[in-house]
């Protein structure tokens, strides 16, 4: 019988609470991070130049995009 048991062990209570703890600052990180990401695109504006122009399947869609800033 393994008769070195402790509550406080990696793999008891505080395991638990270290992988909690984590998983929750990584979620707060991503999330920080998203907004960022999201408030950064959000304040990027950009125009289209040629309508006319624009392919449905086409590799040079991109260069009608012109960001304002």
């Amino acid at each position: 019988m393994n008769e070195n048991r402790s509550v406080f062990a990696l793999d008891g209570i505080t395991g638990m609470l270290i992988a909690t703890v984590l998983l929750l600052i990584i979620l707060v990180g991503l999330t920080i991070w998203g907004i960022g990401v999201q408030n950064t695109s959000a304040n990027n504006f950009y125009d289209i130049k040629d309508e006319q122009l624009i392919k449905m399947i086409s590799v040079d869609n991109s260069k009608h995009l012109v960001d304002v800033k």
